[in-house]
């Protein structure tokens, strides 16, 4: 659905890496001072665009609730690098009060790399609210942002047992699915996190079918590693034999 939009900024099979995806590595270890928070929440109010770009993209280290209303607000700035780099920031500074900004946002907005930081600072929030979007963006939207869609549906293990039920269907139809490898590992991955917190009951069996089914038959390797090392990590039974007689037979 937002396809025509997206191909000036974001190629939808191709570039799934954004400029801020070294966000998740941040070194804290360095020795270089971190910016200084009253300075920067000064600067998240400057009118120039690039005062607000050196802020926010402040907040993407600094962790201040302080600087939350403010980047709510840069959500809609007319900048879509301001947009992304508040979307990161409020990642970085996740709270109840961004969540529904955040979906607002991420449904209207005709940016790809926007799209995908919205994602992640939702990945980020573990709150329910978030299903609903995150399974919406893994079905429907371009690549990159289904990439980090698939990952951030691992959090509802951790929010309730009625989100990672609800949770499961996506994940499974997009793991057996999805045309990119990368999304399609992001499932296994997710399912695995999924199955951890659940009862053996038809929604963990019908997962662990899928797991094993990608394990059989996906036709990219590193799929296939995937969804075996979440069926180890799980440990369930039916899974590890199927594992153990696939390899003595060396099918893969």
């Amino acid at each position: 659905m937002y396809d025509n939009d997206d191909l000036s900024v974001l190629d939808v099979e191709l570039d799934l890496e954004s400029p801020l995806d070294d966000l998740d590595a941040l070194d804290t270890t360095t020795e270089e001072p971190k910016p200084d928070p009253d300075t920067m929440l000064l600067l998240l109010q400057a009118p120039q665009n690039q005062q607000r770009m050196l802020a926010t993209r402040a907040f993407c280290e600094l962790e201040d609730a302080r600087a939350i209303p403010y980047l709510i607000g840069l959500l809609t700035d007319a900048c879509p690098l301001i947009r992304v780099s508040a979307a990161y920031a409020l990642g970085r500074n996740p709270s109840p009060t961004a969540v529904e900004p955040l979906i607002h946002q991420l449904n209207q907005d005709w940016n790809g790399y926007v799209r995908k930081g919205i994602v992640w600072a939702l990945g980020n929030c573990r709150d329910r609210r978030t299903l609903e979007p995150l399974t919406d963006a893994l079905k429907t939207d371009i690549s990159a942002v289904r990439l980090w869609a698939a990952s951030a549906l691992s959090q509802m293990a951790t929010i309730s047992y009625e989100a990672a039920i609800a949770a499961m269907p996506t994940l499974i139809e997009a793991l057996r699915q999805d045309p990119i490898a990368a999304v399609r590992s992001n499932c296994a991955w997710s399912i695995g996190q999924l199955c951890r917190e659940l009862p053996s009951n038809v929604v963990y069996a019908t997962a662990i079918d899928a797991l094993i089914e990608a394990f059989a038959e996906d036709e990219e390797l590193g799929v296939r590693e995937d969804a075996k090392l979440s069926m180890l990590k799980v440990g369930d039974p039916r899974g590890l034999q199927v594992i153990e007689e696939i390899e003595q037979d060396g099918l893969l």
